[in-house]
């Protein structure tokens, strides 16, 4: 197949796909961190009619997410930035391409596009990590879960290795926070490289 990885700098699903022999490639407007022979650095609404048979796209969230939306009455401007990132979400989903996957954590598209087809966590793919990404699907299956980890159980509750006892992020903040926040798990992308083959 010819996949596109929309939105992505690592390089992380792309491997994974170009691994089982896809023809795979991932854009971004940052250059990749991985190998640049298959990355595309520029705008990938200009590309994405060019005879993709999957796309897996990672919109920004950082105007989408549930955690940042209390920002926009607060902020001037932000609400439009907010319009604009739900309008570029718009035109991945209505891409030319037969099989879509969207991933984004929860946040607005849920209640102004649509509900997502699925919400899965790293715990379910191999990592001892709670982040609930949404996945919209145009003409692929939901992914099956790979290898559960358990969690700690704090006073009862469930907590991973990324939380704190309280079931905050541990991630401080710092410069490249959002970066760190929005990497790809391996077991994820390995799983959608296995399970959406063909």
């Amino acid at each position: 197949m010819r996949v596109l990885v929309a939105c992505e700098y690592s390089g992380t699903v792309r491997d994974a796909f170009r691994l089982k022999g896809h023809d795979a490639w991932s854009c971004d407007l940052l250059p990749t961190e991985a190998d640049p022979a298959y990355h595309h650095q520029g705008d990938v609404l200009t590309i994405l009619g060019d005879g993709w048979d999957l796309m897996i796209a990672h919109p920004p969230c950082t105007y989408l997410c549930s955690s940042g939306l209390h920002w926009n009455k607060r902020r001037p401007g932000r609400a439009a930035l907010t319009e604009e990132a739900l309008a570029f979400v718009t035109m991945l989903l209505d891409a030319p391409i037969a099989k879509i996957a969207l991933e984004n954590p929860i946040g607005c598209i849920s209640s102004r596009i649509r509900k997502p087809d699925q919400t899965i966590q790293p715990w379910q793919f191999g990592h001892d990590a709670s982040k609930a990404t949404c996945l919209w699907l145009k003409g692929l299956p939901p992914l099956a879960p790979t290898r559960l980890i358990e969690p700690r159980l704090i006073n009862g509750r469930k907590r991973w290795g990324n939380q704190t006892d309280s079931g905050q992020n541990k991630l401080p903040p710092s410069a490249d926070r959002w970066k760190l926040r929005s990497a790809t798990y391996q077991g994820i992308a390995d799983a959608m490289a296995d399970q959406w083959d063909s």
